[in-house]
């Protein structure tokens, strides 16, 4: 039985003993909930979502708490404090090694405890709660001036007390430093409840200055081990600060020499405190970038030209390996960035990056790079000049993308880490990296590297299977390749930790980089100011062997339930070769579940789902900040389900069901995830297995099979209309139906398109087949049954340009992609309507002629979903030929074939994305398309989803939801532009912009006709 299994079982009605693992748990919980205001989340599922980080071990906590105010924290520690329960502070919850995952009472302070306490332009500091994250700190300091520098590829999701904790660094670290160079003061709590000031040993409290003289004297006693043994470089995360009366980095702590005893604390992982508050130091932001893109024939060339830029004064010297530049382009997100930046087909690229306020400077130091690759090392032309933000921040963007790119390898192999930060003076940067190669080499694998080439330290990961176990596994293979790293460090005289911290997998490596005399000093400081050994226990201090498979997450024994899906998920069901990374044949990974599970398992956790960019993912995550409801604690639960660790009806569970209820289908994670986890299909698989076994409600049935009715509805729509005109019919609804009363609901109308049919001049099927210029267009449900003004726009803009439009329809029935089916968990039905719309589509799209549809929803369901319902290869034949109206139209434009006349734009247009013409990529075009209307300059506006989500919305229970999402952005959005057309192509997006703003959105093709001269 597996570890969650032992800890608790799955969830039932009530809350039994079980559901909290031990008596002492079940009194945490009780005495918790009593006494503070923050949320209480002990059951099995809860649990299991905190056991994981974006390490590979897995570690069930006691419980979690997520605390609302500092009062909520200091009453935990107390309480804990009195039950002997172990304390494991939690930001975004990104670890790479471990540091958040642990037999403890974990304690998230990224949900509520998260803002900024004071501010000070003029000195340039700012003090903020732990739980606070990176990005948003940095929103707000932009607007004056400052920025807080150690810029972390995770700092979308990095919370700054992680980073503490972690003493994390950044790619700019050679301008700024480390955390540790950055932070003034902390103030935290000790296990005994003391809440202490730790800064200046000079201006230091009673109790403040006894601990420093206390980690003094030790420092004093170790004087002679620090010099000899103590890494010299900058990048050294290890152990405990010790150093600081004595400073060996090549940084000092401290610009002006002074020790500053909050410096103990940063990279202590949680072992010595809780933060309470951090003061920071800021730094101006520069005012100019530009960034040169050196292009590489050898890797090993790379590697040594860095000790040479580095003399150049860049802010940062970043590598990117042909590895990450091959998984780079993969990603149709990223591919054009990259491609952008390649001279030719290079084995390794360096961005090397100069900052500052006077740009003629950068320029010239610019031209010095492109003078030094020419002249000294003989690379001329190497150099690709990038002087604009727009192309520099979108690589920027593929660099912090790298970790997750790289863990986007299908199979069961996976990039490990656990000697990917060793840091080593750049003079032997290109030897130790060709060592170690040969060294995975040796092992059967290979590493993709990456990273911070201007300090010395490069990320990488040799590919292992940990799920295989005795020798030759993964766990043996990481121990080998770990001693054979380790003697290349010492060898170099490097820092085995060099930016990720120490956690499980490196934190028995601290005796081997410091030796006994400086450990017992570390163990010394551990027990003055935790004798309890309540913070976070079995980090730095302690730790057990990094290749302890009863930690693992895919222990060998990791084993899947048997599951046949109603998707075709074989694409992820296969292995890969460690050394080519090629992968077998679809179907052959051997997944119980067909391919389902492994796909679930691609989550990686490194909580890039948690951003509140101008991207799409993750809308749920945005309004309730829930780990729950977040595509990485979807993937864990539905993980955690299908390895029977939440019981043996964990699949459909109410746990997994809570965790999908609020998933929208947004498929933002689709195209932001880099490890392509799918949680909308994924959902509707998990839909489909519920439904087949709890049933479908009537609410269900009346939405899936609203597409059959719609055409009856039309012979008499005052009859289904009653629910809007009747006095009473609203509130019957939402008790019988579930439908919110506080909506209105689509309108049936007589004047469908399909009666409009006749009298618009459409082409026949023959017709079409013969024409010059020839479109197919597929109206779908909505724009013909309710919104058919849509349709008929469509074909006034395609006839307008010549087009012979011929509108695609069946006997007796109109076409439907059947996606209201699959949201209800009715897959057979769905393949038969999809099977139905092959059958009447193929002919047109074998001969090349384009499949244009309006609502993003249901064109894309054509290439998407239809593409895993096991309709064939014709089912590929038709997604390359299926596109929007918008998208057909920027293709012909381009052409030079559809260039109608247009009347000028007489007002601003503001354009709003639906989430699924965001995952895949069809926002631009709509832009292109209203471009062509002279003088329109239409603008995105910056939302995730609407949160209308087809009948999500509509839902009582997920009103108040939808709405939240939709005042994040989209309808404040809205509300600031009284005078401009909205543009919204998807119909759930125009109706949630009626209810919450009282506006019509317009799709744009609506937009186009009534601008047509």
């Amino acid at each position: 039985m597996n570890a969650l299994v032992e800890a608790g079982v799955a969830r039932e009605a009530g809350r039994s003993l079980r559901d909290f693992g031990s008596p002492e748990a079940a009194e945490l919980a009780k005495r918790l909930s009593a006494h503070t205001q923050g949320e209480t989340l002990f059951d099995i599922a809860s649990r299991g979502r905190y056991a994981t980080d974006a390490s590979i071990y897995q570690i069930v906590p006691v419980g979690v708490f997520v605390p609302r105010s500092a009062q909520d924290i200091a009453t935990a520690i107390d309480i804990a404090r009195d039950l002997k329960t172990p304390l494991l502070p939690r930001g975004g919850g990104t670890s790479q090694c471990g540091q958040t995952t642990g037999a403890a009472l974990v304690i998230d302070t990224s949900k509520h405890y998260r803002q900024v306490i004071a501010f000070d332009r003029d000195a340039m500091t700012v003090q903020v709660e732990p739980g606070i994250v990176l990005d948003h700190l940095n929103a707000f300091l932009k607007p004056h001036g400052l920025w807080y520098p150690v810029d972390v590829s995770t700092s979308a999701q990095a919370t700054l007390g992680g980073m503490a904790g972690n003493n994390s660094c950044g790619s700019r670290s050679i301008a700024y430093g480390n955390m540790v160079h950055n932070v003034l003061a902390a103030e935290a709590w000790l296990s005994d409840g003391s809440n202490l000031r730790f800064g200046r040993v000079d201006q230091l409290g009673a109790k403040e200055t006894a601990i420093a003289e206390f980690v003094r004297g030790l420092a004093s006693a170790e004087r002679g081990e620090i010099d000899q043994r103590w890494p010299k470089v900058m990048r050294r995360v290890g152990g405990y600060n010790l150093d600081i009366f004595h400073p060996q980095s090549e940084r000092p702590y401290t610009a002006d020499g002074s020790v500053n005893l909050a410096h103990l604390l940063v990279g202590a992982e949680g072992t010595l405190a809780f933060t309470r508050s951090l003061t920071l130091k800021l730094a101006p932001l520069p005012r100019h970038k530009v960034l040169g893109v050196v292009n590489y024939p050898s890797f090993h060339a790379a590697m040594d030209s860095a000790q040479h830029i580095v003399k150049l004064g860049p802010s940062a010297v970043e590598l990117v390996d042909r590895t990450m530049i091959e998984l780079s382009r993969a990603n149709p997100a990223f591919r054009p960035t990259i491609d952008a930046a390649l001279v030719g087909e290079p084995q390794a690229i360096l961005l090397v990056e100069f900052s500052g306020d006077d740009k003629a400077v950068l320029l010239a130091q610019l031209q010095q790079l492109v003078e030094l690759m020419g002249d000294q090392l003989k690379l001329p032309g190497s150099v690709v000049e990038m002087r604009d933000e727009a192309p520099q921040k979108a690589l920027w963007e593929v660099r912090k993308a790298g970790l997750n790119i790289m863990m986007s390898l299908k199979g069961d192999g996976k990039p490990v880490s656990f000697i990917e930060d060793c840091a080593v003076p750049l003079a032997h940067l290109a030897e130790y990296t060709d060592a170690l190669t040969e060294v995975f080499r040796r092992h059967g694998s290979k590493g993709t590297w990456y990273a911070h080439a201007s300090v010395g330290t490069l990320h990488v990961r040799p590919i292992l299977d940990m799920r295989q176990g005795g020798t030759g596994g993964g766990a043996h293979k990481m121990r080998s390749i770990a001693d054979e790293a380790s003697a290349l460090v010492r060898k170099f005289k490097g820092a085995y930790s060099g930016e990720h911290g120490d956690g499980l997998c490196r934190g028995e490596w601290i005796e081997w980089q410091f030796g006994p005399r400086i450990n017992e000093a570390f163990r010394a400081i551990k027990q003055h100011l935790d004798p309890l050994n309540l913070m976070n226990p079995g980090k730095i201090i302690d730790p057990p062997k990094m290749d302890d498979a009863s930690l693992f997450r895919y222990a060998p024994g990791y084993r899947t339930i048997a599951l046949k899906p109603v998707f075709d998920w074989s694409a992820w069901n296969v292995q890969n070769d460690p050394v080519t990374e090629t992968t077998t044949a679809p179907g052959s990974g051997g997944d119980a579940a067909g391919g389902f599970a492994k796909a679930v398992e691609m989550c990686n956790n490194n909580g890039h789902c948690r951003k509140f960019d101008a991207g799409t993912m993750c809308p749920s995550y945005r309004v309730t900040r829930d780990e729950q409801h977040l595509t990485r604690g979807r993937a864990n639960t539905l993980r955690l389900a299908l390895s029977n660790q939440l019981g043996e009806q964990g699949f459909t569970s109410d746990a997994v069901r809570d965790a999908m209820d609020l998933c929208v289908g947004c498929k933002g994670c689709k195209r932001d995830c880099p490890t392509g986890i799918d949680m909308a299909k994924m959902k509707l698989e998990f839909t489909a297995h519920d439904k087949a076994r709890h049933g479908h409600t009537l609410k269900d049935r009346l939405v899936a099979h609203l597409p059959a009715y719609a055409r009856l509805a039309s012979a008499a729509p005052w009859l289904f209309n009653l629910r809007e005109t009747l006095p009473g019919a609203k509130g019957l609804a939402e008790r019988w139906l579930g439908l919110s009363a506080k909506r209105s609901l689509p309108r049936f109308r007589r004047d469908t398109f399909r009666r409009a049919a006749p009298h618009i001049g459409l082409a026949t099927r023959a017709e079409v087949l013969k024409a010059d210029k020839p479109v197919v267009l597929f109206v779908d449900t909505f724009n013909g049954s309710f919104e058919s003004e849509n349709a008929t726009a469509a074909v006034r803009v395609l006839q307008a340009a010549g087009y012979a439009v011929h509108a695609a329809s069946r006997p007796g029935a109109a076409l439907c992609c059947g996606r209201t089916y699959l949201a209800a968990g009715m897959p057979e039905q769905a393949k038969a309507n999809a099977r139905e719309l092959l059958k009447a589509l193929l002919p047109f799209a074998q001969q090349g002629i384009a499949v244009v549809g309006l609502e993003p929803s249901c064109l894309l369901t054509m290439r998407d979903e239809m593409l895993v319902m096991g309709l064939g290869d014709d089912a590929k034949v038709l997604a390359d030929q299926a596109l929007l109206l918008e998208e057909f139209l920027a293709r012909e434009a381009k052409a030079g074939r559809f260039a109608p006349r247009f009347r000028p734009a007489a007002q601003a247009m503001r354009v709003h994305g639906h989430c699924h013409q965001k995952a895949f990529g069809a926002i631009q075009p709509v832009l292109d398309v209203l471009k062509l209307i002279p003088g329109a300059q239409p603008t995105l506006i910056e939302s995730s989803c609407c949160g209308m989500a087809g009948s999500f919305g509509y839902e009582a229970s997920h009103h108040e939801v939808s709405m939240q999402m939709a005042e994040l952005s989209l309808l404040p959005a809205v509300r600031e532009a009284p005078d401009a057309i909205i543009v919204a192509d998807g119909t759930s997006c125009r109706h949630q912009i009626a209810d919450g703003a009282q506006r019509e959105a317009l799709h744009v093709a609506r937009v186009l006709a009534d601008h047509l001269a």
